[in-house]
């Protein structure tokens, strides 16, 4: 990184802990989580960070760009997350002390310095998933595919439905014209007695109102928006769904579907505080604003090899985007994909639970290089393979549906097999990440923030991998 160095920095001396006289390398286990990212951190390619401070001569020099992604990455690796928190390890905690050394950034730098950085990480993950790679902790045997619900920065009690919105247009509207009729007499009243007045200023109580009224008609648009391409999924999917009957000959089952209403149901929310998150259910939790964060994980080491949050609270949608991060991830960082004995690229088997099956998502995936194993609907428990396997042979393989035939496929006994070992690669990665480090909400506000965010945790959740299998104490 010789040709980032034209920027005068202020001094870090990462070593300068061994000449304490209370020193990290004294108190802490030779092989300590710290250690490893003072010697990693300064490898990385971190261009992209120094570069934004290369043509800045204004104010005091900056913390060095490689100090302050050391320190980021060694608290969201020990779950502290909270800027201030960071800011406060740094004045008493040895590890903390041992990367930021007499230096210290208050919790205004450290915030400043993530949120800025966030499209930085990206270059970050994939050095990472490199260094994962070479040490051998990527197979590509097999890709679990899933996603957890996580709370966003934003209350509850900061939302408003949409047919309460309607009603608070009206009373404000009303408000308002009461106080322009008030303001117009109080304006005659003062010209007899005063004169003329410049006369353009807002009463106070107008303005506010106003304020407020157009927050709720951009809430109301974001409503009327959303329902519009939800009205425009539900179509297509009625589309497939017919195109389907008169392909097998099968009738409908049940009544007719009503119309598409175009028009925000009256309960449809939306939240002030954080306009792109939307209410879900939370696991044992009832419903709140949440991301819904997706990882795509390597069943070796559960190394997460991509990465997303959506908006969406369930996941018919996300397979494919997903599958298509994963490919370039892959080949960013330099991954060899598996090859079949002629030399030709094999398909990276990939597991989805039932939330993620659509026929289009299974044919996209398989088109994107994968070998797709998508549940179809609720797995039966203890059902012996020979019955399963009956119940797929009593009917050709040339009249079976798509689905049918990805239902029969993980019946399998190579689908069986790679289905059943899902559930221990992915979804431990998520107990790792809100159990023990403790990630349960998200900091930032705004969808592009947020995944930055999560991808900062998953990168951070890859290092503590890759120290655990190289470089952990003995026992850990």
């Amino acid at each position: 990184m010789d040709d980032c160095q034209n920027k005068t920095y202020r001094p870090w001396e990462p070593h300068r802990y061994a000449q304490e006289a209370h020193t990290a390398a004294g108190k802490l286990p030779e092989g300590d989580l710290v250690f490893f990212l003072l010697d990693t951190v300064p490898q990385l390619d971190l261009s992209k960070v120094y570069a934004y401070y290369e043509d800045e001569t204004r104010g005091a020099p900056p913390f060095d760009p490689t100090e302050m992604v050391c320190l980021l990455l060694y608290s969201y690796s020990v779950g502290v997350f909270s800027s201030r928190k960071i800011a406060l390890a740094c004045e008493r905690n040895l590890a903390f002390l041992a990367i930021v050394g007499q230096e210290r950034p208050d919790f205004r730098t450290i915030s400043d310095f993530r949120k800025i950085h966030l499209e930085a990480f990206k270059d970050v993950f994939i050095e990472v998933l490199h260094l994962a790679a070479a040490a051998g902790m990527v197979k590509l045997g097999n890709l679990a595919i899933d996603g957890t619900k996580i709370q966003g920065n934003a209350s509850r009690h900061k939302a408003m439905s949409y047919g309460y919105m309607k009603k608070e247009e009206q009373r404000l509207r009303a408000e308002m014209d009461a106080l322009l009729k008030q303001a117009l007499t109080q304006d005659a009243a003062e010209d007899a007695v005063h004169g003329s007045r410049r006369g353009d200023e807002l009463p106070e109580e107008l303005r506010r109102r106003e304020d407020r009224l157009a927050a709720i008609q951009a809430a109301k648009q974001r409503l009327q928006e959303q329902a519009r391409a939800e009205a425009e999924a539900e179509r297509q999917r009625r589309q497939e769904a017919e195109a389907e009957r008169q392909r097998t000959g099968k009738k409908r089952r049940g009544k007719e579907p009503g119309p598409i209403n175009e028009t925000p149901d009256d309960k449809a929310q939306t939240n002030f505080t954080d306009p792109e998150l939307k209410i879900m259910k939370a696991n044992n939790k009832g419903w709140d604003y949440c991301g819904n964060a997706q990882a795509s994980v390597d069943g070796t080491h559960q190394i997460i090899v991509a990465c997303d949050v959506s908006d969406a609270a369930n996941d018919k949608q996300q397979a494919v985007p997903l599958a298509q991060a994963t490919r370039e991830n892959l080949q960013q960082a330099g991954v060899v994909l598996p090859q079949t004995a002629d030399g030709q690229e094999k398909k990276i088997p990939v597991t989805l639970d039932s939330g993620y099956y659509s026929e289009a998502a299974a044919k996209d995936v398989a088109e994107l290089g994968f070998d797709p194993y998508m549940a179809t609907g609720r797995q039966k428990h203890h059902v012996p393979t020979e019955q399963s396997a009956a119940s797929t042979s009593a009917t050709p393989a040339a009249e079976l549906t798509p689905k049918e035939k990805m239902a029969a496929k993980l019946r399998t006994t190579t689908g069986r097999a790679l289905y059943a070992r899902r559930k221990v690669i992915v979804e431990p990665v998520f107990g790792q990440i809100k159990g023990v480090r403790g990630f349960r909400r998200f900091l930032l506000r705004g969808l592009a923030k947020i995944r930055g965010e999560w991808r900062l945790v998953c990168l951070t959740h890859n290092l503590l991998k890759i120290w655990r299998y190289r470089c952990a104490p003995s026992g850990i």
